[in-house]
């Protein structure tokens, strides 16, 4: 009798000890959870005003020297066509002048190219910098005034499943093209803030 009345005691005391655990731990904190897709930011039709200006603004600075390259690969191919074409009729020492010449117009090409696309990144990363910080900026901002806790990007992020209802990817944007319209310039000065989103950045070209 004595063993089943310590062992109700005992029972009845962890109950109580866990009891008390459940009624000390603090609420859980409610969540809005949202997501955004950054990579929709540069889309020819749906995308930021700003950040297709921008770039648009990049296209056509880099243009010409692209214009150039291309008709200087263009003229390799002839020549690199004209040689195999001769080579079995014209003399030899023509064939080797010709093949040199083709051989340093390559070479060219391929300094030219390469400086042109790091001029490229350079520009890009003046031009979007500044816009992309900005756009962070304003992201949280939208965020916070729609009392949203946490904001997943998904261009970022890998993100299994989301209910469409949480996507505020196209709401987001038209708010930023109503309140930062392209027209009115970029930024001023880029804010401290990490930005949340990443207009995309054409770095492949030219």
């Amino acid at each position: 009798m004595k063993v089943f009345r310590i062992i109700v005691a005992v029972a009845a005391l962890a109950a109580f000890a866990i009891l008390a655990h459940t009624q000390t731990r603090p609420a859980p904190v409610p969540t809005n959870v949202a997501i955004i897709d950054s990579s929709a930011f540069s889309d020819d039709k749906a995308g930021i005003g700003r950040v297709m200006a921008a770039m648009q603004q990049i296209e056509a600075k880099f243009q010409p020297l692209r214009t150039e390259i291309r008709g200087m690969r263009d003229r390799l191919g002839a020549m690199r066509a004209d040689i195999q074409k001769k080579r079995q009729v014209q003399d030899p020492k023509l064939t080797a002048q010709q093949t040199d010449e083709a051989d340093r117009l390559d070479v060219q090409i391929k300094r030219k190219a390469e400086d042109a696309q790091a001029s490229y990144q350079r520009e890009s990363l003046a031009v979007l910098e500044p816009l992309q910080k900005d756009i962070g900026t304003a992201l949280i901002a939208y965020a916070q005034s729609r009392g949203i806790t946490l904001l997943l990007d998904v261009n970022r992020v890998p993100v299994v499943y989301a209910a469409s209802s949480l996507d505020i990817t196209k709401d987001f944007i038209a708010d930023y093209n109503r309140t930062h319209p392209a027209g009115a310039g970029a930024p001023a000065t880029a804010p401290a803030t990490r930005p949340a989103a990443t207009p995309a950045k054409p770095a492949t070209r030219p």
